[in-house]
């Protein structure tokens, strides 16, 4: 799997988190609770072969996803998407969605595990620590 910087853009969860502020908690709750609809809808839609039905979930999952730096989320997300609504167009089914369907979970939940460690009060954000200096 791939690492915490490869998953979450540092920079772009960093600026997510002093533009969302206090929110910042309540927020990443709701791409939680939309993250796991959104999956979960492009999953039913792929076992159904529908096309029609994966495009609003991936395009709501690509979008907040984004929002939080998660770019590979958003990329699987926008693939699934653009692949969705090509497969509208034709009339077809979106068999060619499976590869990137396949992938959505599994980052979907390791995107997840690091933002919820980085809303967690706890979590120490590397300060000066018992026994050092502050610096400054």
């Amino acid at each position: 799997m791939a690492t915490d910087d490869q998953l979450i853009d540092p920079l772009a969860l960093s600026r997510a988190r002093a533009e969302l502020g206090a929110n910042f908690v309540r927020i990443l709750g709701y791409f939680r609770e939309d993250g796991i609809k959104s999956v979960a809808g492009i999953e039913r839609a792929m076992r159904d072969q529908n096309a029609a039905a994966m495009v609003l979930p991936a395009h709501t999952l690509k979008g907040e996803a984004r929002q939080f730096g998660a770019e590979p989320l958003s990329d699987i997300a926008e693939g699934i998407e653009a692949i969705a609504r090509d497969c509208i167009e034709r009339h077809d089914v979106p068999t060619e969605a499976i590869e990137h369907v396949a992938r959505l979970r599994p980052v979907f939940d390791a995107t997840l595990a690091i933002l919820d460690r980085e809303a967690n009060p706890l979590v120490t954000r590397r300060p000066a620590g018992f026994g050092r200096r502050a610096l400054g």
